[in-house]
């Protein structure tokens, strides 16, 4: 999608990475076997159902990998600065490159990121100026099916109708109440720990204020709004277009907007 690449060699974040897999994977198998298919086999539910779900989980981990393997906004060697924002840039006393303000310098991936918000071991890669909109749309779409997953288990056992007998040799039938119970324990964990990630992550953007902003800054001044919530959101998204706020097969173009115009850490 025309985006450039990036990985960081991190074992800590591997290892995040491959336990969120783990939880998308289990829930888009386990779930639509034993609970989705069967109840539409029987004629318990539409197939609108199948197909949203799926769709949400699509979504998921298009967001998920996008997020991770993107750049995050990594400086190049030796910038172009316009003169005009000679002004705006600065020199990192780690790397010894010149950088515009409101960048920062990540420890973990060894280089300074624009708008750097956090590295997030999970996605094993920075939150910067380049992704953001990416990271944001998998807090979204994580919480989705999570809920979702949560609802259906619920569903499955108070609301839907009772299914017929099935073969009960099965492994995944034999063993249908722990898979659910560890469906309902990963849903309740994800969605209330990405829950107040997300919160967070609304609250910086509507305050035009990054994670390490916040943490450099008194409250008093992180709680002012410095811009119109639609013109922040817009410059995260790549786009003044809200629909495609939320969908995560499309390439971002940045708003070109001045630093001068930004905020200085």
């Amino acid at each position: 999608m025309g985006l450039r690449m990036h990985f960081a060699i991190d074992p800590t974040g591997w290892c995040c990475i491959t336990w969120v897999f783990f939880i998308w994977i289990y829930n888009s198998l386990f779930i639509p076997r034993l609970i989705l298919f069967p109840h539409y086999d029987e004629g318990h539910i539409s197939s609108a159902l199948i197909i949203c779900y799926y769709l949400a989980s699509l979504c998921c981990v298009t967001s998920l990998v996008r997020a991770s393997i993107t750049d995050p906004g990594r400086l190049q060697q030796n910038p172009n600065i316009p003169h005009s924002e000679r002004d705006w840039w600065q020199l990192c006393n780690k790397c010894n490159m010149m950088r515009p303000k409101r960048s920062h310098h990540c420890s973990r991936c060894g280089h300074c990121v624009r708008r750097m918000d956090h590295h997030c071991p999970w996605i094993n890669n920075c939150v910067g100026e380049d992704n953001h909109w990416l990271f944001l749309q998998l807090c979204f779409y994580t919480q989705v099916l999570s809920f979702y997953t949560l609802v259906l288990d619920f569903c499955h056992y108070y609301y839907f109708q009772p299914l017929t007998p099935v073969n009960a040799e099965l492994f995944v039938f034999k063993h249908e109440l722990a898979f659910l119970r560890l469906s309902t324990c990963m849903g309740l964990l994800m969605f209330g720990g990405i829950s107040a990630l997300f919160y967070t992550q609304l609250m910086g953007i509507l305050t035009d204020t990054t994670t390490i902003e916040k943490m450099s800054h008194s409250c008093d001044e992180i709680s002012k709004p410095r811009k119109a919530w639609q013109q922040t959101f817009a410059e995260v998204f790549g786009t003044r277009w809200k629909i495609l706020w939320f969908v995560p097969f499309r390439k971002r173009q940045p708003l070109r907007v001045p630093y001068h115009f930004t905020n200085s850490v």
